[in-house]
């Protein structure tokens, strides 16, 4: 019975004190003392993704002058991820790894010592009588009889199984002996980048990011609108739904609102999917739905503060629906506009009315018979949904794959399919148009929607089944307050 009951009680006194100095040394150790730390997701790639340079930071670029010829500044700030970037980081983690493996060493010790414990206690009755036998066999051999002796091998055989047991101790104690050399190595590395990292103060640091970041939007703001001279490569965000759909976030400049939206599918639709987050996008959570009154047609949808405006199925109406309120407050019929694939884009799918937002407001891109089928672009009062002024591009609408606005100029790709580019803009500005050769990686061959953003200057598009984003460069010029 000693022995055992030592062994056992030098296995759990043992992994506490391991534990104990797991739990405050490695803390203090990377000076993680009070931090709370958010694991490195998919969301902080999409944001640092939007706005990509050429260190993954992000970038604003001016490649105009003014009239006095003075340089128009090109604004570069790192990402937010930065330090995550840093090689120590990358060690620490691997280390981090360690660590959790030594952790799940030591708990499958400590339930195997734990149930181990218990059998040694279940049997503590059987070992006392088996010892107070031996201690009267000794005392008086003559008490020993053949029925005895067979009664102390049975209790005897009873107890064989404690032999397995003291040696799975044996063996714990070995490997708790391991753990202990790979916790002190680990402490050692640990410490040496306490010591690398103690030169670097990441705090400091940070705030200058986040000052760079204020003056960024704020040179963002300066910039105001421009002319669209080039399409990133794009950014992946997920792949989820049918082939055809549109997903989008809140396009009303000045917002804080982080939603996202999702609608599958072009036809009858009427599930709406709300994420809180562009993380919880991506990773399909933390979601609502809103089932429409109405189903939509096509993919043109846009959602501007706070409310979806989208084409009513088989009809050329326009609906405004409230999320917060999860009701309709609007309803109007956009006058003489196709609809029914009467005159949609390339790729077809009920796509004749196209809504949208850009710095300068709400639009709708359509076309009619009267105006053979040519692209038109109203400015819509996104409070009661009337035309405010209209434009004929001249350009036909079903030899165009997508359309987007930036700044009150139109937008149009040559095609919905691999090679596309963008073909046509029309500024509404001027009443004037130009062909223009902007090419963009058209990854997936297919896109069914795309629409400019102003909030992030970037380009959501819905690519066969898959949500993609484009960055997009624009020409400024910037009048200097001297």
């Amino acid at each position: 019975m000693t022995v055992p009951m030592l062994k056992i009680g030098a296995v759990l006194s043992t992994m506490a004190m391991v534990t104990n100095w797991m739990s405050q040394t490695l803390p203090s150790l990377v000076g993680l003392n009070g931090t709370i730390i958010s694991p490195d997701g998919t969301h902080e790639r999409i944001i640092s993704g939007l706005y990509p340079g050429s260190e993954e930071g992000w970038q604003v670029y001016s490649t105009a002058s003014d009239p006095d010829g003075r340089c128009v500044c090109t604004v570069v700030a790192p990402a937010r991820n930065l330090c995550k970037r840093d090689p120590r980081n990358q060690q620490l983690r691997l280390l981090t790894e360690q660590v959790q493996n030594v952790s799940q060493s030591m708990e499958v010790v400590d339930l195997r010592t734990s149930r181990d414990l218990q059998y040694v206690r279940d049997s503590e009755p059987l070992l006392r009588g088996v010892d107070g036998h031996l201690h009267t066999y000794v005392a008086s051999p003559r008490t020993l009889t053949s029925k005895t002796l067979q009664e102390l091998k049975g209790q005897m055989s009873q107890l064989r199984p404690l032999l397995s047991v003291v040696e799975q101790y044996r063996l714990d104690l070995q490997m708790l002996a391991t753990l202990r050399m790979e916790l002190l190595n680990l402490s050692i590395i640990l410490t040496a980048i306490q010591e690398e990292v103690g030169a670097y103060d990441y705090e400091e640091l940070q705030q200058r990011v986040l000052l760079l970041e204020t003056r960024l939007h704020s040179c963002m703001n300066k910039l105001g609108c421009g002319r669209l001279t080039a399409v990133s490569n794009p950014i992946t965000v997920k792949s989820s739904g049918s082939r055809f759909g549109s997903w989008m976030t809140d396009a009303m400049i000045p917002s804080s609102d982080s939603r996202v939206w999702s609608m599958d599918g072009y036809y009858k639709g009427r599930r709406v999917l709300e994420y809180r987050t562009m993380g919880d996008f991506t990773k399909g959570q933390n979601f609502v739905q809103h089932l429409l009154p109405h189903p939509w047609a096509g993919t043109g949808h846009v959602v501007y503060n706070g409310s979806l405006y989208y084409n009513k199925h088989q009809s050329n109406i326009l609906v405004q629906y409230h999320f917060r309120s999860r009701s309709v407050l609007l309803q109007r019929s956009l006058s003489g506009a196709g609809y029914n694939n009467t005159f949609p884009y390339s790729w077809g799918g009920s796509s004749d009315i196209d809504l949208m937002a850009d710095e300068t407001g709400l639009w709708a891109v359509y076309t009619s018979i009267p105006n053979a089928g040519n692209i038109m672009v109203s400015r819509l009062d996104p409070r009661s949904l009337e035309i405010l002024q209209s434009w004929d591009t001249g350009f036909p609408k079903r030899s165009a794959g997508e359309a987007f606005m930036i700044c009150g100029t139109l937008y149009v790709t040559n095609s919905h399919l691999a090679g596309a580019k963008v073909h046509f803009a029309y500024n509404t500005n001027t009443s004037s148009y130009e062909y223009t050769d902007i090419p963009f990686h058209n990854q997936y061959s297919h896109i069914s929607m795309m629409d400019y953003n102003p909030r992030e200057r970037a380009l959501y598009t819905w690519n066969n089944g898959h949500q993609v984003l484009y960055n997009v460069t624009l020409f400024h010029v910037i009048q200097s307050d001297g």
